[in-house]
């Protein structure tokens, strides 16, 4: 064959116009970085606390309100359930959240009730933008890439897909943004079993990488036993040095994990195209600025942003 495969996909087929150019993996990585903190509000507003509190759920810290906001999409299911989509949390922290929240509060008032939330909480970040065309483009490049997105084998992004769209903009671009960022989550959860990292063990072995601080990460509820012990199994496996810290097999370990999560979450940025791919980063630059602005969410999360 004389002319490259580059070449063809250069100067098209049969005198078709080139296909465009596929979205490239640091692209992938950054459309990650830019709407997680749009899904984020969710667990941080103060809109969702008031909302929280009128359902009768617990206002002392996050956790009361994250759970069942999170999982509600899912329906009605139990603890285990939950504990397995979530993956990373011990199963007795979203036991003490998840056992008796459906007898209290129905699936469907918890979504009515963080829609109201995520637009209040938009309308007092964004103020007037909330309204505005750039908004209202970025929430129609967004909605296109998630209704591209592949749901099979991925329950959460999969339960978040068969909402129902709201109908204002800046509803629709949250909604977007949270099955986009359960998309890849739910991938992310696949290359952790691929790479043979128990829930424990994937925590252990991000902090061991300094995606975040062990304190951080032991907010997701396993004991000092259970944290040891996946220590050990990680330094039997030679990821881990005895002080904690990755071994270079380790780090090398996490590389993959993160490459094989952006692999998985490609596709719908592939679909939308790497000219309407960059529009949208470029339109999600103020209100993701915005967001960080507002102070709502913590400097330090479990996610490695920034650093991974």
């Amino acid at each position: 064959m004389s002319e490259s495969v580059s070449e063809a996909h250069a100067v098209g087929v049969a005198g078709q116009p080139p296909r465009e150019a596929a979205v490239e993996p640091g692209r992938v990585r950054q459309m990650w970085h830019l709407l997680e903190p749009l899904h984020a509000v969710l667990y941080y507003a103060p809109e969702v606390f008031e909302e929280a509190a009128a359902l009768g759920l617990g206002t002392d810290d996050r956790w009361p309100s994250y759970f069942p906001f999170r999982a509600a999409p899912l329906g009605a299911v139990g603890a285990g359930q939950v504990t397995s989509a979530f993956y990373s949390f011990s199963p007795r922290m979203v036991a003490r959240y998840m056992d008796d929240v459906w007898d209290r509060v129905s699936p469907r008032d918890v979504l009515a009730a963080r829609e109201r939330a995520v637009g209040r909480a938009y309308e007092a970040i964004f103020g007037d933008r909330a309204a505005g065309p750039e908004l209202a483009e970025a929430a129609a490049l967004a909605r296109r890439a998630a209704e591209a997105a592949n749901t099979a084998g991925r329950p959460l992004a999969a339960a978040n897909a068969g909402s129902a769209w709201p109908e204002a903009p800046h509803l629709q671009l949250w909604h977007a943004a949270t099955i986009l960022r359960e998309h890849r989550g739910d991938g992310h959860l696949a290359a952790l079993l691929v790479a043979g990292l128990d829930p424990v063990e994937s925590l252990v072995s991000f902090a061991a990488i300094g995606a975040a601080s062990r304190e951080r990460f032991e907010s997701r509820g396993w004991s000092e036993e259970e944290w040891a012990a996946a220590h050990g199994r990680l330094m039997s496996r030679g990821l881990l040095a005895e002080n904690g810290t990755a071994t270079e097999a380790g780090r090398e370990l996490r590389r993959r994990v993160e490459r094989h999560t952006d692999e998985l979450g490609a596709a719908p940025w592939q679909f939308l195209g790497s000219d309407a791919t960059a529009r949208l980063a470029e339109l999600l630059g103020e209100f993701w600025v915005a967001v960080l602005g507002s102070g709502l969410l913590p400097s330090e999360t479990t996610l490695g942003i920034g650093k991974v």
